[in-house]
């Protein structure tokens, strides 16, 4: 019989515990492109948060600007010959490889802080409808169906159409597009879980359905909600480059990848590839690094097999 001192969730040993971590470190390390991919998102992390102390210019400092250096191409020196830009100018003589960084904090941070928050309200819906079934599931997940059968890009493009531009209402943007791909993947797990017996046994000790919830069934749920994290996360730095590439994402004073890549578009024709072709190389590298993150994740954390 369980009593009010005994653990009611599944729990493992610590041991055990140990020797499934090991196992999925030792799996994780078995492919060399997640190892790979891991690596260059630490790469680019570390970029980003380090920035300013890393970056030879403020891109963004007017001041420190001078119009003379205007598209020079990669490899060139200013014109003061202070200093060399390696990767060349754009069209308002700010060094590529310099914005670069500072546009890798912009799409890494709308990608991260939109995939928690629809991490956190998606699986709190789909746990919900889950746990209390009937009416209450019908309603929640005819929303999700709702939000599913609408290409994400275009309820995005209706947002900020409503909401303006800017970093916090791309956000926002993103988070509407993403959540619902949670709540169906927590609903789903949520099934499984919410008929075993530590669920019930919860039940018979009268604890409330929050702690039922968040406590002993969530914990449970964690392996598919991480992996779609990681796809969602790839996804979301895509659209915002997609949606500031269109012009209703970013603004221009806080330029993520995708409106570097844009502000170059227009010089393509005259020669001047540089100014989009490395902004563009080094999303495709961040996406791709969080991809194959996320497919080894999948299939290290795919319920048919054993960890």
């Amino acid at each position: 019989m369980t009593t009010a001192d005994t653990p009611i969730q599944p729990s493992l040993v610590p041991a055990r515990r140990e020797s499934l971590l090991r196992l999925f470190i030792e799996q994780f390390l078995a492919s060399k492109l997640a190892v790979l991919g891991l690596v260059l998102l630490v790469l680019f992390l570390c970029l980003a948060i380090f920035a300013p102390w890393i970056a030879p210019q403020n891109p963004f400092d007017i001041g420190t600007l001078d119009i003379m250096d205007s598209k020079l191409p990669p490899g060139s020196v200013s014109g003061s010959g202070a200093m060399t830009y390696w990767l060349g100018t754009d069209g308002q003589a700010r060094d590529v490889f310099s914005a670069i960084l500072y546009g890798l904090r912009i799409s890494l941070i709308v990608g991260f802080v939109s995939v928690s928050v629809a991490f956190v309200i998606g699986s709190t819906v789909g746990l919900i409808s889950a746990y209390f079934g009937g009416r209450v599931d019908a309603l929640l997940m005819r929303i999700v169906d709702i939000q599913l059968s609408f290409p994400s890009i275009l309820v995005a493009l209706i947002l900020l159409a409503v909401l303006g531009k800017g970093v916090d209402k791309v956000i926002v943007a993103l988070i509407a597009v993403q959540w619902a791909y949670f709540a169906r993947a927590a609903r789903g797990a949520a099934i499984v879980e919410r008929n075993r017996e530590y669920v019930e046994a919860a039940r018979c000790m009268s604890l409330s359905w929050p702690r039922i919830l968040f406590h002993h069934v969530f914990p449970n749920c964690i392996p598919p909600l991480m992996v779609i994290a990681t796809i969602d996360l790839a996804h979301a730095i895509a659209l915002e480059a997609t949606l500031s590439f269109l012009g209703v994402g970013v603004p221009v004073t806080e330029p993520s990848l995708g409106m570097l890549i844009a502000n170059g578009f227009e010089f393509l024709m005259s020669g001047n590839y540089w100014i989009s072709f490395f902004p563009g190389i080094a999303l495709a590298l961040v996406v791709v690094a969080i991809n194959l993150v996320g497919d080894h994740l999948r299939d290290i954390l795919n319920p048919r097999n054993e960890i």
